[in-house]
């Protein structure tokens, strides 16, 4: 259960929802325009959430703590960055067949998820270097 990467929930978000919607030609793009919130600003102007500002806002919290994952040392940290990087590449062949997942929002999605991938091996990496160094001090 530690190795399953946090950005596997808005893979699986972003499918429920856009096979429920997706009409005959496989593409949602006004299932992730629709408002969900809506406020006035002192400005005079009206802010607004859509589905998809949504789901990347989601993405990005997650980010956050898939950062936190990978600052841990130890060889559950690798398999964590290698099932990221499997992760990344089923976000890459779904954008590049799915017809539904050609939306900026997946897009931005996949790019949230390379992200993680590569913060990851760089905070491996960094943690390897001060280990060879602390290694030779001693």
């Amino acid at each position: 259960m530690a190795h399953i990467p946090l950005m596997i929930a808005p893979l699986i978000i972003y499918n429920i929802v856009a096979m429920g919607f997706a009409g005959d030609t496989g593409t949602i793009a006004d299932t992730w325009a629709g408002v969900i919130v809506s406020l006035p600003m002192l400005s005079g102007e009206v802010w607004q959430m859509t589905l998809g500002d949504l789901m990347i806002t989601f993405g990005l919290f997650l980010l956050f703590f898939e950062i936190m994952k990978s600052t841990r040392i130890g060889s559950a940290s690798i398999i964590d960055h290698l099932v990221s990087t499997l992760l990344f590449v089923v976000y890459l062949v779904e954008f590049l067949l799915v017809p539904f997942a050609a939306h900026a929002v997946f897009f931005l999605l996949m790019v949230i998820t390379f992200v993680d991938v590569i913060a990851g091996f760089s905070v491996s990496i960094r943690a390897a270097t001060r280990d060879v160094t602390l290694g030779d001090r001693y």
